[in-house]
Parts: structure tokens; sequence; C-alpha cells
């Protein structure tokens, strides 16, 4: 006897989204793109595989993403290509390709998968999905305002605004940032002592980010540590302050977390976070700001970008959580044919109800069955009502309407009838 092979699982952090799952995704997604869409945002689809250089250039060669998280390998050209790890890079490289930014402005967004080999946990995983939004050409605070407005709006459709905090800071200019950087590095030398290893490294590489720590045992010194907004320049300076104005003038709350410095080089001036700490340690589920040196960065001409990126999971998290999906049903209607003749009348019957109405969810039972092992199946679809077809209904050129929802009498109706019936139905969304 041949020995049974073992079954092939998915690769660790790469997880399957089910059916009893999609629902939330769609969900989500569905409530996102409306918003975006309101904006007046436009929508770019990426690659998901793009070359190494990209995100070298773009993150920096000296970062945990680019040295241990990528996923990175050499094609049959001998061509170093990575999966995407974060969209900005993607999205900008092909604003240049295409020559969007001349002279032009841009909001776009973007969905799905990211890649990084980190540790797997809850809500974080190898392959996981975001939603980004960048923008192009738009150099004052009221674009920053404008997308930090619609994350709000977001949030509140989701119903979990009550559940997520705004912080923002400004890191200024790369110059400012340099002259801060040298004070920095100074501070941190004379409390070498009180490094973990993780900042000793980042002392010699991004000293900014050991402000971000959570290592408890540094958090007092840290709290000590001299604050990048002391040493802003007055333009700098003018831009966070009309931001700040803008949010107060609209009703967005908001925390000045002067500590908050986003993981990628590559932004400026404004950055801000909504973190949340519903699901257990504080997490961020969505981020972003401003990334103006960016664009020479990757050979483009001097011009303007802010954006953000959302954690999918995460959000989906918080919202299973709180329980504020409203999900429709994923069938309105349940077909039940019983009989040779009424098998393929059911089938021509459902596709004249389908052409009448093309958002009816009609499903039909397919595979046999008894009317009573089909009943139970039309039951548990959570359709709202059931059609049933027998041969000599089929015959008769009629069909039967069962509620399987609210007490009502089961109605006979000729197929014309039947549609209108439907119709009337579904036209006033009470199906």
């Amino acid at each position: 006897m041949a020995k049974q092979q073992q079954a092939i699982q998915a690769i660790r952090g790469m997880h399957d989204i089910l059916p009893e799952q999609s629902p939330y995704w769609q969900w989500l997604e569905n409530q996102a793109k409306q918003i975006l869409a309101g904006y007046g945002y436009q929508e770019i689809r990426l690659p998901i595989v793009e070359k190494t250089e990209l995100f070298k250039r773009s993150i920096g060669e000296v970062t945990d993403i680019v040295e241990k998280e990528m996923y990175t390998f050499d094609d049959r050209n001998g061509d170093s290509l990575t999966l995407r790890p974060e969209g900005t890079a993607g999205c900008l490289r092909a604003c240049l390709e295409h020559g969007l930014l001349h002279n032009q402005s841009h909001r776009l967004w973007y969905y799905g998968p990211m890649f990084r080999h980190e540790r797997p946990q809850k809500g974080r995983y190898r392959q996981f999905y975001q939603l980004g939004v960048e923008t192009y050409g738009m150099p004052g605070p009221d674009i920053d305002a404008e997308i930090i407005v619609l994350t709000d709006r977001l949030w509140k459709a989701l119903g979990i605004r009550d559940k997520v905090e705004l912080q923002i800071n400004s890191l200024g200019t790369s110059e400012e940032r340099a002259a801060y950087k040298d004070t920095l590095v100074t501070y941190f030398i004379a409390h070498i002592s009180e490094l973990d290893e993780d900042s000793l490294r980042r002392l010699e590489t991004n000293p900014l980010r050991i402000l971000d720590s959570k290592n408890p045992d540094m958090q007092a010194m840290l709290q000590q540590a001299p604050v990048l907004l002391a040493h802003l320049g007055e333009a700098s300076l003018s831009h966070f302050n009309q931001l700040k104005a803008m949010l107060d003038e609209l009703g967005i709350r908001y925390q000045l977390n002067t500590r908050l410095v986003r993981g990628l080089d590559y932004y400026g001036k404004t950055v801000f976070e909504w973190v949340t700490d519903a699901l257990g340690s504080q997490g961020t589920i969505c981020a972003g700001g401003r990334y103006d040196g960016l664009i020479e960065q990757l050979g483009g001409k001097t011009n303007y970008a802010v954006g953000f990126a959302m954690g999918m999971e995460r959000i989906l998290a918080l919202v299973e959580q709180l329980g504020t999906a409203s999900l429709p049903p994923a069938v309105d209607v349940y077909m039940i044919r019983v009989g040779e003749i009424a098998e393929i009348a059911g089938l021509k019957l459902a596709e004249q109800i389908r052409d009448q109405l093309p958002g009816l969810k009609l499903q039909i039972n397919c595979g046999g069955g008894s009317f009573k092992s089909q009943f139970k199946k039309a039951d548990k679809s959570e359709a709202a009502y059931a059609i049933i077809l027998g041969d000599d209904e089929a015959q008769r050129g009629v069909a039967a309407l069962k509620s399987l929802r609210v007490e009502q009498e089961q109605v006979t109706l000729a197929y014309a009838d039947l549609v209108k019936f439907l119709t009337d139905l579904h036209t006033g969304q009470s199906l």
C-alpha cells in the first residue's frame, strides 16, 4: 500500500482568509473605498515584486526591514527582486516612471498584500494587507489635515473611533533633523549604560529610532531626552502649528507625541499614528506623514508628498472585538427544486430572476437531496425567503415563496408575479 503523503500547510505567518471571514474583509474594504471616493482619491494598482534597489534607496540599507525582514531573491536573469515590504516606494516609483508628478497633483490609494519576515503574532503576519494613501504636489498643511480627517471619518464608519487615539509630531527638515541627531547622540552617549543592545546598534545607524523604544527600563531616561520640536525652524513650526489649528477647528482630538519618529527615514515635517490599547499593549493601526525628500531620493525633481498606510488585520481585530461590523446576509433567496422537471425549470427561472434583479443574491440548491434536507440548507443559508419548486409547480408555471425569517403566509405565484414580488421586496430593501 502506498504511503499517504503528508498534507502541505501554509507558510508560517501567511494565513488563509476563509469564506466565513471574507465578508468582514469585504465590508471593511467597501467602507474604505466609499470614503476615499468621497474625497476624490483614485486607485492605483502596483506590482507585488519590485527591484530590490528601490527599497534600499527608499527605506535605507541600514534598517531592520532591508537587513532582516525583506523577502529578496535573484530571478533567472540574475536581477535582485523583492516582495514589497511597504507600498510608498512602489507608488512613487510608478508616478515617476509614468510622468505623473510633472506640474500635477494627485490623490491616490492602493490596496494589497505586503511581505516582511517578522515573528508572527496576533494581528501581525509575514504576508499582511495594507491600504495605503499617497498624495503628491501639495505643499501646505491642508493636505496633511485632509488625510487625517479622512481616517477619522473611516474610524467613525467602522464604529471604532472611541477606541483609537491620534498622535502627531513634526520631524522638521532634513537639516533640522541632522542638527538634532547630533544633540541626541551626545545625550545618549552620556547615558550609554542605560541603552539596551538594540538601542546601541541604532545609536550608530538611526538614533531617532531609540526614542521609539518600548523597553520599560529606558523610559525614564527617554522622557528626559532632548525634544526635536525645540530644534525646528520657523517654517517647520509654522507648518505644524497650522496643521494643529486645522485639526482643532475640525474637532479632531489628538495628542502631541514628541517621541513619535516613524520607522522609515524618508519622513519629514508632519508624522502621525492612530494607536489603540484595546488589543492589549498599545498598537498602531494606521501611520503616515510627509515625505517630500523621498521624491528626489528616487530620482525625481523637488516636489511634495504625504500619505499613510493602515494595517487591515489589526483594524479587523478591533472591529471583531467591538462587534461593529454590519454585514448583509450572504444569500437573499434560496431555491429548492424537487423533481426532474423542476431541476431544469428552476435553473431557467433563476436566470430570469437574475436578469430582472442583478443585485439579488439568489442561490440554488445543487446536488439533489430530499425536500427536508434542502429546506435545512435554505434555513442555514440565512436567506430571507425560499423559492420552492416541484414538478407539479414547474408544469403549471408557478412556484411557492416562503418566508424563512418572519411569520408570513406561504404564497404560490406565477413566474412573472414571483419576479415582480421579489422586485418589490428588493427595491423596498426588505429582503
